[in-house]
């Protein structure tokens, strides 16, 4: 049986009590991956010498009883575009095949300092673009749950390496859902933090004013350990904020009487599917009966937040992505001709197709003569759906609705049809936009796949946000489920 099943503080009191080493547990890891990552495919890149290392390690620390982290032994993994000193980083692209970068991002050092063992890195959607896991150059990521169906994107291989039970817990990035949507499609716990809690440094940059980087766990409890390693003021991030953390595990008192919460209406309209609705509407009863009450409120620029976050995000992936030209960065074409053709060349053949997808509406967006009509435009839709929130706060603790409109869809179902994949997303871009924190957790099922409820809070303020989610969390199963593999 897997050391995977037990919670944070119970597998730290089987070190503690050394009824397990941490070498037993990294072998376990690394024995469950060897079993079922050919089926899953989360991992891109296995760290098994410099695991092992790690966890002798934090054994001798263990036996010479110096103090310990707090995610002593836990075994984890990294997603690919979150940089990892001597490590291979890819971004799940061919232009980075075989990148070694020669430094850590900040929140790879805070989980060493926490005493973490780095058991690999994650597949996900190339440069972080997708929300299936269908775009990654080295091959899908498939769902636990389905093998036939997508885990979600761009983090589908921080979120099925969990639901899989291969590692503890995993780091992923979330730019417009990208944590909370493959939470949900797979059955897992999937935070995004306040934009400015946690540094990007590090963190190969998709679209700079929406990229946060986030942690993935099968409790909300152990989100509430991860957070709380991986949070804080950077100065190597210039957008990293000088704000207080408070003690998030304190938070999770289970105490929610008469906590206001928002349901949007936008939130469970049209194109929400009638079992997703219901397991929502079902949660909130759970949370009715713990002590707090609900209201139907509305969000009303929701409905353009899809087409502003392409713009925006585009935009700025067409600026961040121009480093690769494979003079400064990436994989260099051999007949590369003039400095023209080597450019147009490298970049033809190391960008997958929707990559490029993205660079050319963001190149278009920004040129001249289209910046006002597209743009700005987007940056002002953008305040708009942030003014929304915070109006709703001003009454409101939390925001409540499903993370997703549907469950998992099949492999190569929407590959054709990129407008109907965007959508998939349509109830996390609002959040991503307004940079505020949410998180995703299991609330129940649909056709035996995973259906996530997300609970949004107010800037900063991911105190509550883990407080609801612990609240409901402990009054249901959903989350004890497993995936037959």
């Amino acid at each position: 049986m897997s050391l995977f099943q037990y919670r944070l503080p119970e597998v730290h009191n089987m070190l503690n009590t050394k009824a397990v080493s941490v070498s037993e547990l990294t072998e376990d890891s690394l024995s469950v991956i060897a079993e079922r990552d050919s089926k899953v495919h989360a991992f891109l890149t296995l760290n098994e010498e410099g695991a092992r290392a790690k966890a002798r390690e934090l054994d001798d620390k263990l036996a010479s009883g110096t103090a310990r982290g707090l995610l002593f032994g836990l075994p984890a993994g990294i997603k690919d575009n979150i940089v990892t000193q001597g490590l291979r980083t890819t971004c799940a692209s061919q232009f980075l095949t075989n990148f070694q970068p020669v430094y850590d991002a900040t929140v790879v050092s805070k989980l060493r300092q926490a005493d973490a063992v780095t058991i690999g890195k994650l597949n996900m959607d190339e440069f972080a673009m997708g929300g299936s896991n269908e775009n990654s150059s080295f091959g899908a990521v498939r769902n636990p749950w389905d093998l036939e169906r997508v885990p979600g994107g761009s983090s589908g291989g921080s979120a099925a390496a969990v639901a899989a039970g291969e590692v503890f817990f995993t780091l992923g990035s979330d730019t417009g859902g990208s944590i909370r949507q493959p939470a949900s499609y797979c059955g897992v716990v999937g935070l995004k933090p306040t934009y400015g809690l946690v540094s990007r440094y590090g963190l190969v940059a998709f679209a700079s004013s929406l990229d946060q980087i986030g942690p993935i766990t099968r409790t909300v409890e152990d989100s509430a350990y991860v957070l709380q390693a991986i949070a804080g003021y950077d100065a190597q991030d210039s957008t990293s904020a000088k704000v207080n953390i408070p003690d998030y595990l304190n938070s999770l008192t289970g105490d929610i009487s008469g906590l206001r919460i928002a349901v949007p209406k936008e939130y469970l309209g049209e194109g929400v599917d009638a079992q997703v609705r219901e397991s929502v509407l079902s949660a909130l009863k759970v949370l009715e009966g713990l002590g707090a009450v609900w209201e139907e409120v509305s969000l009303p620029h929701t409905e353009y937040a899809v087409a502003a976050y392409y713009l925006l995000s585009s935009s700025e992936a067409s600026s961040n992505l121009a480093r690769f030209d494979g003079v400064r960065y990436g994989v260099r074409v051999d007949d590369g001709g003039g400095l023209l053709d080597l450019y147009h060349n490298s970049r033809s053949q190391g960008f997958g197709p929707e990559v490029k997808r993205r660079i050319m509406l963001g190149t278009y967006a920004l040129s001249s003569g289209y910046y006002d009509a597209y743009y700005l435009k987007a940056q002002k839709v953008r305040t708009l759906i942030k003014q929304d929130f915070d109006e709703v706060f001003r009454k409101y603790d939390v925001v409540i609705g499903p993370t997703a409109p549907t469950t998992a869809f099949k492999l190569g179902s929407q590959t054709e049809d990129p407008l109907t994949m965007y959508l998939n997303d349509i109830l996390t871009i609002p959040v991503s936009l307004a940079g505020i924190p949410a998180i995703s957790i299991p609330c129940g099922f649909a056709e035996g796949l995973p259906v996530g409820l997300q609970i949004i809070g107010k800037e900063f303020d991911e105190s509550t946000v883990l407080r609801v989610a612990h609240a409901f969390e402990q009054h249901t199963e959903h989350h004890k489920a497993r995936p037959q593999l």
